[in-house]
């Protein structure tokens, strides 16, 4: 829907999976073919020129191509037929050799490939972006206390830089997995009718070799038509990339919340508001990346459940494919646009984040009492102290602090000095701001 195309996808990725590129891909495995195909001496060479020549996408039919395929149940099979027509009307002999040797599959999925390593192109330019934006925030924020929350409760202090850390090292890793997933997913389909070659009489080999070369993929040991492993791969890259962003979105969300208000999306005209409460400002660019992170599982699923094809050719299985890989990355294109967008300018209110650890009154700060008083008395009997201390701060609205200060069993053990460092919210931050500098050494070498 062109409406709301641009809330949730990107028109960069559209066009790389639309019905043009599409075509146009799979015309550039047939280019490429009879190029292949003439320096095996399989075909002649003047054959290949002029079909080569004629495997542009504004010299097709698209209509009649559209029409053809809900009756032939693959677009290449109509696209032969445009294309043979089209080589006939120069070159009647040259039609001849048009998609020699090939199965419609072979064109199908190759052509898709070829999407793909486009598509891989978008999404690790926007992921490098993130990636250099969140060092940049983990950098700024190493030590910039905060409340640390577990089960939607406050727990201990750390440090913003290490929860941004934690969203840069996952990046990290989705990077390394994109560049691996390319290796194995980016290679020629290119095995005949049942992935023999066998209708090129013993020239399939060598084609094959010159076919990968002219399109710059990566060829594969044997013929993969029933095998879909390496899609479901992609699939599955995607949509791990995705719950990693919905991750972070979802952060952001819970942070921008009124109660708390420690992180703001960057404001602007037209955006976050109400469209009947003038004071909104609404977490929308995480509420995209959240709707995707809803969708792209179930577009997962269907990646996996497509795997199991019949023998050497699936029937739905693997059409099943073919609205739902460009429909991943769509969804994880425009996810991974809108959180490379934002997080550059995301607005951190750091006297916020130190009134929100206070707002407990000094509970946060029970562990850090626990482990000192531990050091005197043990573990077991530190926390039945601090716990019956914060059970009465709880109940009263006093500070913990206070209520310490008038046990006597601690007062003999812990000074008002140390009481001091345990309450101070730096002191309480562990390995956090280590974590920061270990997690941004370990990015992405290129970087």
């Amino acid at each position: 829907m062109a409406l709301l195309d641009p809330l949730f996808g990107s028109a960069e990725m559209n066009e790389v999976f639309g019905d043009s590129a599409r075509l146009q891909r799979m015309l550039d495995f047939e280019a490429a073919l009879a190029k292949a195909e003439a320096a095996c001496d399989v075909i002649p060479a003047a054959a290949s020129l002029i079909i080569a020549s004629r495997c542009k996408v504004e010299l097709l039919d698209v209509s009649a191509l559209a029409a053809a395929t809900a009756l032939s149940l693959n677009p290449a099979i109509p696209l032969v037929k445009q294309l043979t027509t089209l080589v006939a009307a120069d070159d009647a002999e040259a039609a001849r050799f048009v998609h020699w040797g090939a199965t419609s599959q072979d064109v199908n999925d190759t052509g898709l490939v070829l999407q793909i390593r486009q598509g891989f192109d978008i999404l690790e330019a926007d992921l490098t972006s993130l990636s250099h934006s969140l060092i940049d925030l983990a950098r700024k924020h190493r030590s910039t206390p905060i409340v640390g929350r577990t089960l939607m409760q406050h727990a201990v202090p750390t440090t913003f830089g290490a929860k941004v850390a934690g969203w840069l090292d996952a990046v990290t890793r989705h990077r390394e997995r994109f560049a691996q997933t390319r290796k194995r997913v980016l290679v020629l389909q290119f095995g005949g009718a049942v992935g023999t070659l066998a209708a090129l009489r013993g020239k399939g080999l060598g084609v094959a070799d010159a076919l990968a070369t002219e399109l710059h993929l990566e060829l594969p040991a044997a013929p993969w038509h029933a095998h879909r492993d390496r899609m479901a791969e992609v699939a599955t890259t995607l949509g791990l990339c995705v719950g990693t962003l919905g991750k972070i979105a979802r952060d952001i969300a819970l942070h921008m919340q009124t109660e708390i208000a420690e992180l703001f999306e960057p404001a602007g005209e037209g955006r976050g508001g109400s469209s009947t409460m003038p004071h909104k400002r609404n977490p929308v660019s995480a509420g995209i990346v959240l709707a995707a992170a809803n969708r792209v599982p179930g577009l997962v699923s269907t990646m996996l459940s497509a795997m199991v094809q019949e023998d050497e050719r699936g029937l739905g299985n693997w059409h099943a494919e073919w609205e739902t890989v460009p429909e991943l990355f769509r969804l994880t294109a425009g996810a991974l646009h809108q959180m490379a967008t934002i997080i550059p300018h995301l607005e951190v209110d750091v006297d916020r984040m130190r009134q929100n650890l206070d707002a407990t009154h000094g509970l946060i700060f029970a562990e850090s009492v626990t482990m000192a008083l531990a050091d005197h008395i043990g573990k077991s009997a530190a926390h039945k102290l601090v716990e019956e201390a914060s059970q009465k701060a709880s109940a009263s609205g006093q500070h913990l602090r206070e209520i310490l200060s008038l046990d006597k069993s601690i007062v003999e053990r812990l000074k008002p000095a140390d009481l001091d460092r345990l309450f101070a919210p730096e002191n309480c931050v562990g390995a956090a701001e280590e974590f920061v500098d270990r997690v941004i050494a370990a990015r992405t070498p290129s970087d």
